[in-house]
């Protein structure tokens, strides 16, 4: 459970969380809004923990009180969770109580965490996670209870915009009148997916990426890189930590989406349609999030390729095994066919939003990959 000082970088945002606790003037709703990796929910836990410390000081918890001492295990009575899941049984929907052991767990590890990481977590598999409408009931239930500790009672609701539009009902009228002492922290990957009505009773708080050099300075104090490695990683991490710890060690997730990358374009430059049906129907069975992820990766690996045409290693950001393919690879992508691959891609992703059958999304943007790669 981490503090402010555990947090990389966002230091103007820290300070100004904390004078708003110490002044007493924190606000009853805050959205944290940012890019994956700025460190949204680190920030979120590190709040809850300096609002329900009893001891705080100037700059941070004081990480002795009884408060802190439940804040270490994630269990302070007056500390709530609201997150995506999926059902555990067929037809009835589940609590975030029942994945809370799991969900303790992961962020025992790290507080950097993406919704992947959690789908794996729990299991997820095809289902799609989402908040149901029964944790609406449970928010009420708990934030009617008197806080256990005399304090503030805290409720971080991470990925609120995917609460489903009943569930999001009924959070609004509880945003309009707040139980006294109540503080709701919304940790948002997209904002903009949340009713109107919800962010306008929220004061928002966008979160910067961070630069390479905090990046850097993490990877080498607290996950003992050397220099050089550590600033290669940082430099190719976008600004974001979760990004750079993926990095370190090419997740299983991310080895799948290379793969699957370089089957898709390999296959569709031989023009194997038969071949092409099975890569579709392979991806089809993946689980919408998954699939949106691998889009969002063949979108970097297409404008990464075609950046490596200019022979500027610094303008580069991948790792080495995808670099290696690259090279192979970047001659295919040129100012002929550039626009027109970011743009199969990017409509199979606005498809596959609107979940539109998957087979045919994916078939039909491999087919058509087939025209584009002959493009030279």
């Amino acid at each position: 459970m981490p503090y402010f000082r555990d947090v990389v970088g966002q230091e103007e945002v820290k300070q100004l969380l904390m004078s708003s606790v110490r002044g007493g003037k924190m606000p009853h709703a805050l959205l944290l809004t940012g890019a994956e990796g700025s460190g949204k929910l680190p920030l979120a836990l590190a709040l809850a923990r300096y609002l329900l410390c009893q001891n705080r000081s100037a700059d941070d918890a004081c990480g002795t009180c009884p408060s802190c001492r439940m804040m270490d295990r994630l269990a302070h009575p007056d500390l709530h969770f609201v997150f995506p899941i999926v059902r555990k049984k067929a037809g009835k929907d589940s609590v975030c109580d029942d994945y809370l052991p799991q969900w303790r767990e992961m962020l025992e590890r790290s507080a950097y965490v993406g919704l992947p990481q959690w789908m794996e977590k729990m299991d997820a598999g095809n289902q799609q996670p989402q908040i149901y409408v029964r944790e609406s009931d449970e928010i009420q239930r708990k934030l009617s209870l008197k806080s256990s500790q005399g304090g503030y009672k805290v409720m971080v609701i991470w990925l609120p915009e995917k609460m489903n539009v009943e569930c999001a009902n009924k959070l609004l009228k509880l945003l309009e009148e707040p139980p006294a002492k109540t503080v709701f922290l919304l940790v948002s990957e997209q904002p903009d997916m949340l009713l109107a009505t919800i962010v306008s009773r929220t004061q928002r708080i966008t979160l910067h990426p961070l630069a390479d050099e905090e990046i850097g300075r993490f990877l080498r104090e607290r996950c003992g890189l050397m220099e050089e490695d550590a600033h290669d990683i940082a430099r190719r991490s976008s600004g974001s930590l979760l990004k750079a710890l993926e990095n370190i060690q090419l997740s299983e997730e991310n080895q799948l989406c290379f793969e699957l990358f370089v089957n898709l374009m390999r296959t569709a430059y031989r023009r194997d349609i038969r071949a092409l049906k099975a890569w579709s129907e392979q991806v089809a069975g993946m689980g919408r999030e998954r699939q949106k992820n691998l889009l969002e990766y063949c979108q970097r690996m297409v404008r990464e390729s075609f950046v490596t045409n200019f022979h500027r290693p610094e303008m580069v950001y991948m790792n080495p095994g995808e670099e290696q393919f690259a090279v192979r690879f970047s001659p295919f992508i040129n100012e002929r066919n550039i626009f027109q691959i970011m743009a199969l891609l990017e409509e199979a992703q606005v498809h596959v939003e609107q979940n539109v059958n998957p087979k045919m999304v994916f078939f039909d943007m491999a087919l058509r990959m087939i025209v584009e790669m002959k493009q030279r």
